[in-house]
């Protein structure tokens, strides 16, 4: 029997997360990649000899790192988790792809970034998170540019998808039962579907891509929670049904940016993706799901 080839391996750590699931469900067009998909069950990024022990003999070419704790509040509570996945677990990561010569493919976020700036967050402003999830992940992608030469940072903001827990599935569900919904209007940023960021890192993969570094992808635009809410409600076809209320501060324990939206000029320019506007891409994936 003919040897499968190993050379387009690609490790999802993560894998149970709405963007995992979201890679899951576009692998088909990829034929050329052979995706193994891990979740905390399977691999906890934050030992590093099982990171070890799975990377024997599977000689991955790309590991992307969708592993991460993302409960924004509860990191103020019990920082030391956030960081022993967000940091440590990454630190494992890139320690291990170092020594295999495997391009790490790693997940950040908005919340690097303060929100005291009024214009789109490009990759050389200065990050200064203001929450510990936001350090959290800065201490991460800190490790990865301290160790490897052969990586892409990916940050990313306001994630949503059909899968897993998030805005656009909350909102889903309460269209159902309720007939008022208050939604905060203090933060401005960009809805980005989990869906086209799974196309985007998977094409990074198939092209073998090299130009490494670190990168903004969300969709194009912005808004506000509320504006969010609002073209959900709109896209379903409840906007009349339901009475949207604004409310300027909604107090949450961790502080949150009130800016963060993100500039792609360098994603764009880079890679040549098209990237849609969040409103656009939120109609695609009602599309899709009805």
């Amino acid at each position: 029997m003919e040897k499968k080839s190993e050379k387009n391996n690609i490790l999802i750590t993560g894998s149970s997360g709405q963007l995992g699931q979201c890679i899951e469900k576009i692998k088909k067009n990829y034929p050329g990649l052979q995706l193994y998909f891990a979740n905390s069950e399977v691999l906890d990024i934050t030992k590093k000899e099982e990171i070890q022990h799975f990377f024997k003999g599977k000689s991955f070419k790309f590991v992307v790192n969708c592993a991460a704790y993302t409960n924004v509040e509860q990191a103020e509570k019990e920082p030391e988790k956030a960081f022993l996945v967000n940091a440590t677990g990454v630190l494992n990561l890139a320690q291990i792809c170092k020594g295999y010569d495997t391009t790490f493919i790693h997940i950040s976020t908005d919340y690097v970034f303060d929100g005291s700036k009024e214009t789109p967050y490009i990759e050389e402003d200065t990050p200064n998170p203001i929450n510990e999830y936001g350090k959290s992940k800065l201490a991460g992608e800190q490790y990865i540019q301290e160790i490897l030469e052969k990586y892409f940072i990916i940050r990313t903001s306001w994630l949503y998808s059909e899968f897993g827990h998030n805005f656009f599935k909350t909102i889903l569900k309460k269209s159902e039962t309720e007939k008022e919904l208050t939604i905060t209007t203090s933060e401005i940023g960009t809805p980005t579907n989990a869906n086209d960021l799974a196309k985007f890192i998977l094409d990074l993969a198939i092209n073998n891509n090299q130009k490494y570094g670190l990168y903004h992808f969300s969709n194009l635009g912005e808004a506000t929670w509320y504006n969010f809410a609002e073209e959900i409600l709109r896209v379903l076809g409840k906007l009349d049904d339901i009475m949207l209320k604004r409310i300027d501060n909604y107090h949450t324990f961790a502080q949150r940016p009130k800016y963060s939206v993100l500039s792609k000029e360098k994603c764009i320019n880079s890679f040549h993706f098209k990237i849609l506007n969040w409103k656009n891409s939120l109609r695609n994936l009602h599309s899709i799901i009805q």
